[in-house]
């Protein structure tokens, strides 16, 4: 298929990947996805939390 209305290349498809992850996160109207991207978000966090964090709860500490 040819013609002036076919887009082509990869800058295409990842524009539409990230139209489509936008529309999927602001759709306040379904709250299936709300509830999944608040899941997501939630989840990042708690890694976030557990792997970023400067304290070793298992090691002893110091006396002061």
């Amino acid at each position: 298929m040819s013609g002036p209305n076919v887009k082509k290349g990869s800058s295409y498809r990842v524009t539409e990947w990230i139209s489509a992850t936008y529309r999927f996160a602001t759709d306040r109207q379904d709250f299936r996805r709300n509830l999944l991207v608040n899941l997501g978000l939630f989840a990042a966090g708690v890694w976030v939390a557990r792997n970023l964090s400067d304290f070793d709860l298992m090691s002893p500490q110091p006396v002061t």
